[in-house]
């Protein structure tokens, strides 16, 4: 455990490092691969007065480049939630799908992918294009708000109630959408097929900015609970001895979780796994500190969601793998193991 500790700032930067990596391979490969010295001189043209190909300018700066900081915005805020959720219901099996907030953006998009032409026909043209994402966004944040709701009792905010609602919430929502699947044409089935497996495809300028707004509240506010999260590992009792305002602790971070995530999911589809998987790896490597949980999940989050999409990419180039089943081939057997792996020393 002494090694472990010290090793701890060594551990940090070598995903400091596996970042960096992650950035430059989703930059560099793809159907089409660009040399990681090219990609540099892309990144740093402007700095520069080389002359490099017209299509590999193109290929990074308008496909990749929005891709790639979609990723790291996607995965960093999915990690991050997910360790904060896992301290809040003092679960390592929890993630941000508990609260309701992932089958409520699933079902929002899916209303809106088989029944937004008649629902939104009043509205200006403009918003029609964006109209998943909205629905994501709005379906994730009321059904985070009915969890809560459902959640209260004279004595506070019950997490088990929380827990239950938002179990029921998702089962309702998985009814919703395979009712809606059995209404879709083809066209609509395949997209919502396609939506649900989660892709950063869609990825531009425009809506990496509207992510990054939503996540930047998120990133700010969530890692400021660390100290609150360390001290409801003892229980909420013994949280509110230690002159913790357990109430105010758990709304905002139900509230922030069902922000980073609605605006996740709106973005890019459901992509499962990550807010699971990768609190419960940090934790292995740096111990159960929330203080250094919650901002290198983010981190190894980020790297791992881009390393999977570079996965998604290349396994059937030129077509493209949804990320969603990249995410969940890697991520489940990995989680099966640790599972093993607690259970022989007596733990879970």
């Amino acid at each position: 455990m002494v090694a472990a500790y010290r090793f701890k700032p060594v551990i940090t930067l070598l995903l400091l490092a596996l970042l960096l990596v992650a950035l430059l391979l989703s930059l560099a490969l793809g159907p089409v691969a660009i040399p990681l010295g090219d990609t540099l001189r892309v990144l740093l043209r402007w700095f520069s007065t080389a002359d490099l190909p017209t299509d590999q300018v193109l290929i990074i700066e308008h496909i990749r480049l929005p891709r790639t900081l979609m990723g790291i915005l996607v995965g960093a805020t999915l990690a991050l939630t997910g360790a904060a959720m896992q301290g809040l219901f003092r679960n390592p099996l929890a993630d941000p799908g508990l609260i309701g907030v992932s089958s409520g953006a699933a079902l929002g998009a899916a209303l809106m992918i088989v029944l937004g032409s008649s629902l939104l026909s009043a509205l200006p043209s403009f918003v029609l294009p964006y109209a998943t994402v909205l629905g994501a966004f709005a379906g994730g944040v009321i059904t985070t708000w009915l969890v809560y709701r459902l959640g209260q009792s004279v004595q506070g905010t019950s997490v088990a109630s929380m827990l239950l609602a938002g179990i029921a919430i998702a089962a309702i929502s998985g009814a919703v959408i395979g009712m809606l699947s059995y209404l879709a044409d083809d066209a609509m089935l395949r997209t919502l097929t396609f939506w649900n497996m989660g892709s950063l495809g869609s990825a531009n300028y425009q809506r990496v900015a509207v992510l990054a707004l939503c996540c930047a509240l998120v990133w700010w506010r969530l890692p400021r609970q660390a100290k609150a999260l360390n001290a409801l590992l003892l229980g909420e009792s013994e949280a509110r001895h230690l002159g913790v305002d357990v109430e105010r602790v758990k709304r905002e971070l139900v509230l922030l979780t069902a922000l980073g995530v609605g605006a996740c999911v709106a973005a890019a589809g459901l992509i499962g796994f990550v807010g699971l998987v990768v609190p419960h790896l940090v934790r292995l490597l740096l111990g159960a500190d929330h203080r250094r949980v919650l901002p290198v999940s983010m981190l190894l989050g980020a790297s791992l969601l881009l390393l999977a999409d570079v996965g998604a990419r290349l396994l059937i180039a030129p077509a493209e793998l949804p990320l969603g089943i990249i995410t969940a081939l890697l991520g489940a057997p990995f989680f099966l193991a640790l599972l093993m792996r607690a259970q022989r020393r007596g733990g879970v």
